[in-house]
């Protein structure tokens, strides 16, 4: 998911990259279905596991494809195969319900639009990380790998330096992908490094069907995950350094779901999902989504459950609703779930006042004005005019300002409580010939914005005072505002972004959502080349741009999986994501618990198990195991029925039987790195069950607990000691929670098994 800045119209062409998944009752679903009765429009018709060896399923498929095509031969816009079994097409509200009625038939639902979530990052991550360790594959001095990072976003654009394949080994023999030809994009444009490239291009687009990137984040997102160290990269000058994805040494194969003018759509992700299966990816960096109220009617929930039965793993952005509780997208336990923080980088356009005192600001400008105080300052609320709301003025509404008392000054505008875009406010401002804007917001965060040429930068209420009571002691205020420069080693960081979304799941209280945070503030990554939306004066498109959101944290983790990957081919997608997990760090760079920008400290709610380190999971010591298994209970303890389960898998058990009383409490015993309690009201005990499996370099080896509890609440592990031999690799063990009084508010806490070399950390919540 990301966050733009600056141009309101940009804010809503690359959206916020971001998915929700609720669920329901068990039942063959129509979706939201209210257009009248003979209007055609795009229906997914999903009918779960695809198998070729399952002669009903085929047929199934087969018997509803014909009908719809005798119908119209024309109503198909897409075919499900490879990783699951289904199709699109254009379909009256009739033809959806009928269908969904038919052998077979999961879910019928409208093809819905999902949304975008939208440098220094990962230096800072090996600066907090607590012990060095060689990450690189010992298999082979060459600077690449077979490890292949799918990317479902807006496309490439293959000219970017981040995308060199120099010194990159052959295509691996095993990759059934392909290269699209179109107009502007063919396979000359791929490489050793971009080995796959589709477009599922909307019948809006017309001709233009391209996996180039025309809007810049499918690119950024792609360069964050593996680009290839690029020196001397910055935005215009700003966040100088070296730019370099997290696995430079991985393939990149790109799904172009996302259209400029249309968005998303869940029957181009389905498809993406479907051919990823195929063409033989490692990881699916996703940074998508959007509401959706049933896991039957969620392309992204679909998509990654047939992914990761097939052993991809499947890496999305949480959303960018923060700071709101139960606002985490992409909840589904089969996906790994990534909140934002940010870096120890920021991005300052200081405010020099007349008296010599130098205010901090946080934005990304380019200010032409004198670094002296030469120009005189008027706060918005001493110039409205004659017919507005002082309220108004003050937080600099348009057509709140009098031209005569704002022309030539910079303005102070308040944004406190105030949901007015502060690109609003400049547009506002700059009408009325006013030639700066001092923004006062409470939404701090580290989030610079960006303003451009105009000199525009924000400050949070304490500094704003300093500034007002200036104003107020002299007949001449004057002031000036600086442009942007980069301070590095800024504290503290990390901490977890305000836009980033917040747990709890709303699927179910029993998984902690999001599983972990990564950095996705000011990042510096590559862009499309010919972006000329937001270039200052007498300068070329920029390279690289500086953008946030957890669309930008999601392509960290994906690009840290894939090096585990890479080094460990063995390991299985969910020890991948259990090492990950269980060695994340809780600690800021001023050795205190990193907190939310709000100052607080964060919770699991927050960044789930903590933020990722660069070293510690490559030797996890000690992983929890994830199984297809796991995932069925789960479906079974929401309520889906036995029926449905064996249509959607693939690889279910023929014994397979949903658990006797299954209710959505069971959920907290399915086997996650996490552990998450709900409806704990203090009364008696609840019992959770783990396993862990020692994949240490040590076959012999002990391992006791650390319990890290809140007051009132009493933890007891039963064995209270892990002994694994060399012919004991899994061991499992009850974590038994009990309170002496009634919970007034969710608790937090963990469990660390350590043996001396390996800290294995679980945390846990118990929810009222």
């Amino acid at each position: 998911m990301m966050k733009m800045k600056g141009n309101p119209i940009l804010l809503i062409v690359v959206l916020y990259l971001f998915g929700v998944i609720c669920v329901g009752e068990s039942r063959k679903s129509s979706g939201d279905i209210s257009e009248t009765e003979n209007e055609k429009k795009v229906y997914i018709v999903y009918m779960g596991a695809a198998d070729s060896s399952n002669a009903s399923l085929r047929n199934d498929h087969a018997h509803l494809l014909n009908r719809v095509l005798r119908r119209n031969e024309k109503a198909l816009v897409r075919n499900y195969k490879h990783g699951f079994s289904g199709f699109a097409a254009h379909l009256s509200k009739e033809e959806a319900n009928s269908i969904a009625q038919q052998p077979g038939v999961v879910s019928v639902f409208p093809d819905p639009i999902l949304n975008l979530h939208t440098t220094r990052s990962w230096d800072f991550l090996d600066l907090q990380t607590h012990v060095k360790i060689n990450t690189h594959s010992d298999s082979s001095s060459s600077s690449s790998s077979n490890v292949v990072i799918g990317i479902l976003d807006t496309g490439i654009w293959p000219e970017a330096a981040s995308f060199s394949d120099k010194g990159m080994d052959p295509i691996p023999a095993s990759w059934k992908g392909s290269c699209m030809n179109s107009k502007d994009f063919n396979s000359s444009n791929c490489n050793r490094k971009i080995i796959g490239a589709r477009c599922y291009y909307h019948e809006s687009e017309g001709d233009d069907s391209t996996a180039r990137d025309i809007v810049g984040h499918g690119t950024h997102t792609a360069s964050t995950a593996a680009g290839i160290p690029v020196s001397d990269a910055s935005y215009y000058g700003v966040a100088s350094g070296t730019a370099k994805g997290g696995s430079p040494e991985s393939r990149l194969a790109i799904y172009k779901v996302c259209f400029k003018e249309f968005g998303c759509s869940g029957s181009a992700i389905l498809a993406a999902f479907d051919d990823a299966i195929y063409d033989g990816v490692d990881v699916l960096s996703v940074s998508l989504g959007e509401h959706s109220y049933d896991l039957t009617t969620d392309p992204v929930a679909i998509g990654a459950f047939h992914a990761v039965e097939r052993g991809i793993l499947v890496v999305c952005s949480a959303g960018n609703s923060g700071p709101h509780n139960r606002t985490v997208l992409n909840d589904a336990p089969w996906i790994f779930t990534v909140g934002a923080t940010t870096i120890d980088r920021d991005l300052q356009s200081n405010v020099l006042l007349g008296s010599n005192k130098v205010i901090k600001g946080r934005a990304i400008n380019f200010s032409p004005l004198s670094k002296s105080a030469d120009y005189p300052l008027v706060y918005g609320y001493s110039a409205k005019t004659s017919s507005s709301d002082l309220d108004e003025a003050r937080q600099c509404y348009e057509n709140s300002l009098d031209e005569t008392k704002v022309k030539g000054k910079i303005v102070v505008c308040d944004g406190i409580d105030d949901y007015n875009l502060a690109f609003n406010k400049t547009n506002t401002v700059q009408k009325v010939g006013g030639i700066g804007i001092i923004h006062i917001t409470d939404q701090d965060g580290g989030d610079a914005i960006y303003y451009g040429d105009f000199p525009s930068t924000e400050v949070i209420p304490k500094d704003a005072a300093t500034i007002l009571q200036y104003i107020n002691s002299t007949s001449n205020p004057v002031a000036t505002i600086l442009p942007t420069v980069t301070v590095l080693d800024y504290k503290p960081a990390p901490m977890v972004a305000m836009f980033s979304s917040r747990g709890p799941s709303y699927l179910s209280k029993n998984i902690l959502k999001p599983d972990i945070a990564a950095p996705g503030v000011g990042i510096l990554a590559a862009w499309f080349g010919n972006d000329t939306s937001e270039v200052p004066k007498g300068q070329k498109p920029s390279p690289f741009k500086i953008v946030s959101g957890t669309s930008m944290s999601c392509p960290h983790v994906s690009g840290l999986a894939a090096s585990i990957k890479a080094r460990n081919p063995s390991w299985s997608i969910s020890a991948i994501r259990s090492a990950i997990m269980t060695s994340a760090n809780q600690i800021n760079n001023m050795n205190a618990p990193i907190t939310t920008d709000s100052g607080s400290v964060a919770t699991p709610y927050d960044f789930g198990a903590g933020e990722i380190t660069t070293s510690e999971p490559f030797q996890p010591g000690l992983v929890y195991e994830t199984t297809t298994v796991d995932y069925l209970n789960y479906l079974c303890y929401l309520g889906f029925n036995i029926n449905t389960i064996k249509v959607i898998s693939k690889t279910i058990p023929n014994s397979f039987s949903c658990p006797k009383d299954s209710t959505n409490d069971h959920i907290s015993n399915i086997n996650y790195p996490s552990i998450a309690i709900s409806n704990f009201n203090g009364k008696g005990t609840v019992n959770v069950t783990r396993t862990v499996t020692n994949i240490g370099e040590e076959d012999e080896t002990v391992y006791t607990p650390i319990i890290d509890a809140p007051i009132g609440v009493d933890v007891k592990l039963i064995p209270d000691k892990l002994q694994f031999k060399k012919s004991i690799k899994k061991l499992s063990f009850k974590v038994v929670f009990s309170s002496t009084s009634t919970l007034e508010e969710d608790l937090f806490g963990s469990i660390t098994w350590s043996n001396g070399k390996h800290s294995v950390r679980s945390p846990f919540v118990l929810a009222i």
